[in-house]
């Protein structure tokens, strides 16, 4: 396979523009394959939303007529905890990493129908293991384990459809 460097470029155009960090080409017995690297992206500012006090505060009640009771609230529903750059919440376990998408596609557990899934749960996997792939405009982009440890969950059905930032894998690390 032979390419001119205005047609690399213009590949690589397409890869910066889909936002894909890996791309494979095969015409016969040639076959190519193209990875980005990107840098990490800055961390996002996630605001809870405000969530009212169970009972009133001393400068609530202060405010108030002399002689007015104030009912007894319901405890106050905590907020969902924001998740983080790995997909980590304040609920989850100490040791335990989220993989999650890097894009919205479809997440198939194998290589293919009949081939075996490349992880199960209670599977020991190295960091880079591929654990998945996430098919996006028809290239199917494997997804590798970014730490070592045990495959303890896995978040989503082969098949289904998966967001950017969706959850995969939890993965407790050794």
């Amino acid at each position: 396979m032979k390419l001119e460097v205005d047609q690399i470029k213009e590949i690589m155009q397409a890869m910066r523009e889909f936002e894909l960090d890996e791309l494979e080409i095969t015409r016969g017995d040639d076959k190519m394959k193209l990875r980005r690297h990107q840098p990490p992206s800055p961390p996002q500012v996630v605001t809870a939303p405000m969530v009212a006090p169970a009972m009133p505060t001393a400068a609530m009640t202060s405010a108030l007529p002399a002689g007015t009771t104030v009912p007894a609230s319901a405890p106050a529903a905590s907020a969902p905890q924001p998740a983080g750059a790995d997909g980590a919440t304040a609920e989850d376990e100490p040791g335990t990493t989220w993989v999650t998408s890097p894009f919205v596609g479809t997440f198939f557990r194998s290589p293919s129908p009949e081939a075996p899934p490349f992880v199960r749960i209670g599977d020991d996997i190295i960091q880079g293991k591929t654990l998945c792939i996430v098919e996006a405009m028809k290239l199917m982009n494997e997804i590798e384990a970014e730490v070592g440890g045990v495959v303890v969950e896995i978040a989503v059905e082969n098949g289904n459809t998966v967001e950017y930032g969706d959850r995969l894998f939890k993965i407790k690390t050794s």
